[in-house]
């Protein structure tokens, strides 16, 4: 009796035992399982893409990094800057962490859609967040190695297919000073200044640049072509397609140049205005009294403007303003043709803003940014924008958005030279306008006598498949009407 008491003791107390020791493991697997589920939140390491800065943009050309291996990012921190086929944007990171991995170096072409980043990205992610910005996991471990395993700021290091450091030469040189010590941004430029190194045919990245944190300027480069040629002959001025002179022989050679992205992009979009077919309207255009309103304007102008705003106004305001109040009258200009795609029947879209582009001769080529809505800016404004646009294309610092949406563009080739021109209709466009060059001439007044006036060449291009003669002959003349006599715009003012 006392020993079945005995073992009935000792199985109920084995029995608590192995139930303790059971809670016990399932506490410890529930924290290991929470653990790793919260690893898994923190930090995901994923391959960031490069998403579309533009219409129909497919790839763009890698500026500069601000950003290198192991570096640490927080959200909205500039990574890159890219340069598509017109405009230069800087890509931000939508997330905090760690760059793990450059798929590009400065330079090359990015395709847009594909990854360029990798990021162990840290804090709260939403899954939706990273499906969108973040390539899917690869499915092997195959994964090329990053371009740029060093870091950004070091130089590299000559060696040969062996693997050696491959020894300077024996041969009696100039004897070099040490190098300088570089900054970590001293291979980074702005477009314009790239652009100039690739004409001249010098590497950007042996300049010592002298601005802000080693960046290389222009003058760096003039002083970089004057150092190096002195020391043996003068500085002569160089090619963009050969650095040296051609040689006297009967045999003709043919040099290869690729076309720039802003080229390749004219490329483009003039072979797409060959299938418009385009007719010319040109009409001289009395400036006399738009030249004294504006010598007057200027002289308030100047009193009265303050320190970032205009101080004097050029004439394409006031054209680009006479543009706009005559598209009023005529809308069928300021419209677009639309094929149906189902019918392929074609179609007028009328637009109720007016987007003036205007043409600029840029460093890195030919440029049309544009004015919206002229309809609803007076001549001052109009003229700030246009003084916006201009500093912003000279430093190649232009955003997609400045560079679309235009609905009827001016070009102004006439501060350049040029009396005619016979300007190209842009895609999605159906009128241009192209300016020649003012000029002084003698001309009888209405009284006879010889007097001194001031005229211009207007040369309009329309789309003969919308737009017929008589209807751009009328806008062109409007348009002359409120040029000649610039006091008719105070009636329109909005």
């Amino acid at each position: 009796m006392f020993l079945q008491r005995s073992s009935r003791v000792l199985q109920r107390q084995w029995r608590v035992c192995q139930g303790l020791h059971r809670t016990a493991e399932s506490q410890v697997r529930a924290t290991l399982i929470r653990g790793f589920q919260t690893t898994k939140n923190l930090q995901v390491v994923k391959p960031v893409l490069l998403a579309d800065i533009g219409e129909g943009i497919v790839e763009c050309e890698i500026i500069q990094w601000f950003v290198e291996p192991n570096a640490r990012v927080e959200e909205f921190s500039p990574l890159c800057e890219v340069q598509s086929d017109k405009a230069s944007v800087e890509i931000t990171s939508r997330f905090s962490g760690v760059v793990k991995k450059l798929y590009y170096e400065a330079g090359e072409m990015a395709k847009v859609g594909k990854p360029f980043v990798d990021i162990d990205i840290q804090g709260g992610a939403s899954q939706e967040d990273l499906n969108t910005l973040t390539a899917p996991e690869p499915a092997t471990k195959d994964v090329s190695e990053p371009l740029n395993k060093d870091s950004l700021s070091q130089p590299p290091r000559l060696q040969s297919l062996e693997g050696k450091t491959i020894e300077p030469s024996t041969q009696e040189e100039p004897k070099l000073q040490p190098p300088v010590k570089k900054g970590k941004c001293a291979s980074l430029a702005t477009p314009a200044v790239r652009h100039l190194s690739k004409e001249v045919n010098v590497d950007i990245n042996d300049i010592q640049g002298t601005g802000r944190d080693g960046r290389v300027l222009k003058e760096d480069i003039y002083k970089f072509i004057e150092k190096r040629d002195s020391p043996s002959q003068p500085a002569q001025p160089t090619s963009p397609f050969s650095a040296t002179p051609p040689s006297d022989t009967d045999k003709q050679t043919e040099t290869t140049i690729p076309l720039t992205n802003t080229q390749h992009q004219m490329f483009k979009t003039m072979t797409r205005s060959l299938t418009i077919p385009h007719f010319l309207y040109a009409d001289e255009i009395d400036f006399s009294q738009l030249y004294e309103l504006r010598r007057r304007l200027n002289k308030v102008v100047a009193q009265s403007a303050k320190e970032g705003e205009i101080s004097k106004l050029t004439y394409l305001p006031f054209i680009v303003k006479a543009v706009s109040m005559a598209l009023y009258q005529y809308p069928v200009l300021n419209a677009r043709v639309d094929i149906d795609t189902d019918t392929s029947r074609p179609a007028l879209v009328h637009r109720s803003q007016h987007n003036v582009g205007v043409a600029m001769d840029t460093p890195s080529g030919l440029l049309v940014p544009v004015i919206k809505n002229v309809g609803a800016k007076s001549v001052i404004t109009i003229g700030s924008e246009l003084a916006r646009l201009q500093s912003q294309a000279a430093a190649g610092r232009l955003s997609p958005q400045d560079l679309s949406g235009g609905t009827i563009t001016v070009s102004n080739i006439g501060n350049i030279g040029g009396t005619y021109v016979s300007p190209v209709i842009v895609e999605k466009e159906v009128a241009i306008l192209g300016i020649g060059r003012m000029r002084t001439i003698p001309a009888f007044d209405d009284q006879d006598k010889v007097v001194k006036k001031h005229v211009c060449n207007f040369s309009w291009s329309a789309d003969h498949r919308v737009v017929d003669g008589a209807t751009m002959a009328r806008a062109a003349d409007l348009v002359r009407k409120i040029v000649e006599e610039p006091d008719s715009m105070i009636l329109h003012l909005r």
